[in-house]
């Protein structure tokens, strides 16, 4: 018999009483026109372009676009998409975050047309794969991904049109996205519907198959826009994530937008730092990953006066970094709060448009993902955390079994053991698919264990699985920090984190086998370890 608590929540002014009220969107089009009226001739995105050799000197020079730009290049694609008769179409879009990729994505769904973003980090025939199974018929991709667009143009029957963001050059029939924007007028008459598909994105399989998504109108723009985080007009955004990803689309993309924010493009994660001193963001969003290989060179520098390195790494306008994807490790909050920098720390997931819950503002509890959402209620079932609200997925694209497993008279089973609290705070403690199974039947969620074992400095990755029916952590140790401490027994100093945990676990919660790793977990390319 299932155990079911229900957990239902009436979000009042309270819950946004910080800043200005903002206007709920229910589709992307109506964001972003009402974007353009409340900001038209400022910043919408800030890029860098290439490199000019003037008098012999390389210059690192800034293109910006403003909110007027954005909306009639849009209009302009959308309005090509109808001529070439792609009008409520699958459109797929492939290549790196830059302004001809937001302007693809803006002008397809704002031509009633489906947006496909891929991961441009996935092998060429997974990508032929993905075009195949979500029956895409145009396909936009970046320069940088010429062989895989060629690959496709062989391989992918359904493809009618291939167009690049540059020159198409070596493509048969190839075409010009700024060629065809250019031969257009803005002023693009079309309504999407609330309830109109926008999107097929596709999950990053890190325990099976991808899954393709499907997003409405509705669900993305309301996600985006049903929170008043408090954040002003202006505000200067770094987006460093990949844009094919929920997260990045929804929060720096979408929500940024409808505030009227000025979102500047990294080009590579090996300039953050540079494009930081660059651009001087106000906030960023990151994965804990990021947040964690900034913690330890502000770690380094720990000897300098905290305001000396905030205004040397980050400048002294920064101020907030959102933190989603994983867990964070509790104890990054207060050591970048000694920096004068916020963490808020979100929860979501793809099929929920992707936020459930943020901290935020005043609204943040220790230990928790955050408050949820005001259009979302969830409830438990079985220590599973069910979700429903406008932001819930329709379904997965031509999986209905799939799709079947996770929805239940709207409610989405998210996978994720967990509670909400009375203030309406969400607390996780595992992954349902994860749980390790005792032989004397306890359930043991890994997740919890990493957690633990992860606040050490020395263990810079950990997998704890059921091996031979004894629990055991599979560790990846820092070996550069070992080296600046001079351990010259990694295992032994791993198994004394070990022993220390288990002092003060359960029996059945305790770790009986460890593995030293010398090489890093294999990943998805959203950075998170695969587990099978």
């Amino acid at each position: 018999m299932k155990k079911v608590l229900h957990i239902f929540f009436i979000h009042t002014d309270e819950d946004r009483e910080v800043g200005n009220m903002s206007e709920i969107y229910h589709t992307i089009r109506e964001l972003l026109v009402a974007a353009e009226r409340n900001f038209g001739g400022q910043d919408a995105f800030r890029y860098k372009v290439k490199n000019s050799e003037d008098s012999g000197k390389k210059e690192v020079k800034v293109a910006a676009k403003t909110y007027t730009q954005l909306k009639n290049d849009t209009e302009c694609f959308s309005a090509a998409l109808a001529l070439l008769g792609e009008q409520g179409k699958h459109i797929a879009v492939i290549g790196p975050t830059s302004y001809s990729w937001v302007v693809t994505y803006f002008g397809t769904v704002g031509s009633g047309s489906v947006a496909v973003p891929l991961d441009a980090n996935l092998p060429d025939e997974d990508l032929c794969e993905l075009i195949d199974r979500a029956d895409v018929t145009t396909l936009v991709y970046d320069e940088t991904k010429f062989n895989m667009a060629q690959l496709a143009q062989q391989r992918c029957e359904g493809l009618k049109h291939i167009i690049c963001m540059g020159e198409p050059q070596g493509i048969e029939n190839g075409l010009c996205l700024w060629n065809l924007i250019s031969e257009q007028s803005a002023g693009f008459d079309y309504t999407p519907k609330p309830e109109d598909l926008a999107t097929i994105m596709f999950t990053s399989g890190t325990t099976g198959k991808s899954k393709g998504v499907m997003l409405t109108h509705r669900n993305l723009a309301e996600n985006a826009t049903c929170l008043d985080m408090g954040l002003e007009s202006g505000i200067v955004i770094m987006s460093v994530l990949p844009i094919h990803h929920a997260y990045c689309l929804s929060m720096d993309i979408l929500k940024g937008i409808s505030i009227g924010s000025i979102i500047c493009i990294n080009d590579s994660l090996l300039r953050v730092a540079k494009n930081i001193k660059l651009f001087e963001p106000n906030m960023i969003l990151m994965v804990p990953l990021m947040i964690e290989t900034l913690a330890k060179k502000l770690e380094e520098a720990s000897w300098i006066p905290a305001p000396l390195v905030k205004a040397k790494v980050f400048g002294k306008q920064f101020h907030t970094v959102c933190s989603g994807g994983a867990y964070l490790n509790p104890s990054y909050l207060e050591m970048f709060k000694k920096y004068g920098i916020t963490i808020w720390q979100g929860y979501g997931m793809t099929e929920c448009s992707p936020v459930i819950s943020t901290n935020y503002g005043t609204f943040m509890k220790d230990g928790s993902v955050g408050k949820l959402m005001p259009n979302c209620e969830a409830k438990v079932v079985d220590e599973e955390l069910w979700v429903k609200g406008s932001s819930v997925m329709q379904g997965y694209y031509k999986m209905p079994k799939e799709t079947e497993e996770t929805l239940s008279d709207g409610w989405l089973k998210t996978g994720d053991l967990g509670y909400v609290d009375e203030d309406g705070y969400v607390f996780l403690t595992g992954r349902k698919k994860n749980l390790i199974i005792t032989p004397n039947g306890e359930n043991v969620s890994p997740e919890e264990i990493e957690n633990k074992l992860g606040e050490n400095r020395l263990v810079q990755e950990v997998l704890v699985r059921e091996n031979d029916g004894a629990i055991e952590a599979e560790i990846f140790p820092d070996y550069e920090y070992a080296g600046k401490k001079k351990m010259k027994d990694i295992q032994g100093e791993l198994q004394n984190i070990i022993d220390a945990y288990n002092k003060t676990a359960p029996l059945y919660k305790r770790v009986f086998k460890l593995k030293v790793r010398e090489t890093e977990f294999e990943k998805n390319t959203t950075k998170k370890i695969k587990r099978f």
